[in-house]
């Protein structure tokens, strides 16, 4: 029973490492394809993008570990069934729950190493891809000055080269615009060449420029003429700073608070704090529509408006009072109730977004635990069911996987919708996947140790025929 159990095992391990790996790698291609733009042109190190991916490649685990435990599952008890291995087994007296109990085992395992993953490692690695990230999409670009095109990459100039050499340093019909001093376009350098080259250091970029012209337009406070200013020079040494350029890192505690760097204890003391806030906001919403409602009176209104009148008319009724009296009292109206309105209007928009926070909380909460039920619900539809088809390879265990994998996604997207927009419950929105996969993982393993036919498709074919004759006959 010992050689069995590590057989099948050996037979699960290899499918199941090798599509976790291709899950992951694909889904780091797809990120690569979507940051791109981001990347490209900016002279980021090596270093820095290897680091990028690692990170990211972390966040990519709780997608790719479902399924490559589902396809991994299909495939062994698929070849299993192929190969008529679990024929002989079943005859030997070997049922497929022992069969099945090892792997069952290991995925209870790293159904149970998943959630650690979950609360532990994945909220640093995701703190470390987001700033890492962060920090990518604010560095600028590269110096990148092309011939004859207006570069305005460097703070406070604009730069325009007319041809660069091969050599990479002399360049031709230079002009410069100096914004530096936040006074438009009053000053122009303009030389016939110039040496471009950057400091040892990389922080400075030293452009000498020869045989030139500086315009300069002052400026007076006083309002007084100021004569155009030309000079010429025949070396002129400009130093642009260059640090605008590196790469900043962030520090990690500007991201650490988000709902998703948070673990279990965490997500459950934000998500508590929330509660109390939203209730507290609820009873400040009441409180002040009763108020509102209590001010808004006959009596109130008159005497606020009219406090001006004889004490022996401020009780007149509001039909017989004159038209002026009453367009003032219809004025107060509608301003309180325009008050009243936007008051109201104001809370409930803030108790909306902290509803939608704490919802965010809630989810984050649950998703710690949905990804380890996750992968053992989904063993418990790809077992049997590979020892249903008996197909192996990676032909229609491969289509199963990504359909089951795909409707699995779509319900929990749903589920994760309907928490998000205060449709349902936390609890009831996240697991709502589970709750439909499991038992079906449930049905699928009954039906598979009582031999079943129900992927049989010359069974339907006979139960279709049967129907047709008894409707011919009658």
């Amino acid at each position: 029973m010992k050689k069995l159990h590590l057989l099948i095992l050996r037979s699960y391990a290899g499918p199941a490492l090798a599509t976790f790996f291709i899950v992951v790698f694909v889904l780091l291609m797809q990120f690569l394809w979507r940051y791109v733009d981001e990347l490209v042109g900016k002279g980021l190190e090596w270093n820095i993008i290897l680091q990028l991916m690692y990170y990211a490649s972390f966040t990519f685990v709780p997608m790719a570990l479902p399924i490559s435990i589902l396809l991994a599952s299909l495939m062994t008890f698929g070849n299993l069934g192929e190969r008529y291995e679990l024929v002989a087994m079943k005859a030997a007296g070997i049922s497929l729950r022992k069969v099945m109990m090892p792997l069952g085992l290991f995925s209870l395992l790293i159904s149970i190493g998943a959630f650690y993953y979950s609360n532990i490692i994945f909220p640093y690695a995701n703190l470390k891809f987001r700033s890492t990230l962060y920090d990518v999409r604010q560095k600028k670009l590269s110096l990148n000055i092309r011939d004859g095109i207006f570069y305005s990459g460097l703070q406070g100039f604009v730069i325009r080269i007319g041809k660069k050499e091969a050599d990479g340093v002399t360049i031709r019909k230079v002009m410069i615009y100096d914004h530096s001093q936040f006074q438009g376009n009053t000053k122009l350098v303009m030389a016939d060449s110039g040496r471009m080259q950057q400091t040892v250091d990389g922080n400075y970029m030293l452009l000498t420029l020869y045989n030139g012209t500086n315009y300069e337009e002052k400026s007076n406070t006083q309002g007084s003429n100021v004569p155009f200013e030309r000079t010429k020079f025949s070396t002129e040494v400009i130093k642009f700073d260059l640090s605008q350029f590196k790469m900043t890192r962030s520090d990690d505690d500007f991201f650490k608070n988000a709902y998703y760097m948070l673990n279990v204890n965490q997500l459950a003391y934000a998500s508590d704090s929330l509660g109390i806030e939203v209730d507290q906001r609820v009873g400040d919403l009441r409180r002040s529509l009763m108020n509102y409602y209590t001010n808004f009176t006959k009596v109130n209104l008159t005497d606020s408006i009219l406090n001006t009148l004889p004490p022996d008319k401020t009780s007149v009724p509001f039909e017989k009072r004159s038209v002026a009296d009453r367009k003032n009292i219809a004025t107060y109206a509608l301003g309180m109730a325009r008050n009243a309105k936007g008051s109201f209007e104001y809370n409930r928009q803030m108790l909306k977004e902290k509803v939608e926070l704490k919802a965010r909380y809630d989810i984050e909460w649950h998703r710690k635990f949905t990804l380890s039920f996750a992968c053992f619900a989904l063993f418990l539809i790809g077992a049997p069911l590979g020892a249903i088809i008996r197909k192996g390879g990676l032909g229609m265990p491969l289509v199963i996987s990504v359909l089951l994998f795909v409707a699995y996604h779509v319900i929990s997207f749903i589920g994760e919708k309907s928490v998000r927009s205060a449709v349902t419950d936390p609890w009831r929105g996240m697991w709502m996947s589970t709750m439909i996969f499991l038992p079906v993982g449930i049905f699928l393993a009954y039906q598979a140790a009582h031999d079943s036919n129900i992927m049989d498709a010359e069974s339907y074919k006979l139960f279709f025929r049967k129907i047709i004759r008894k409707i011919k006959n009658k």
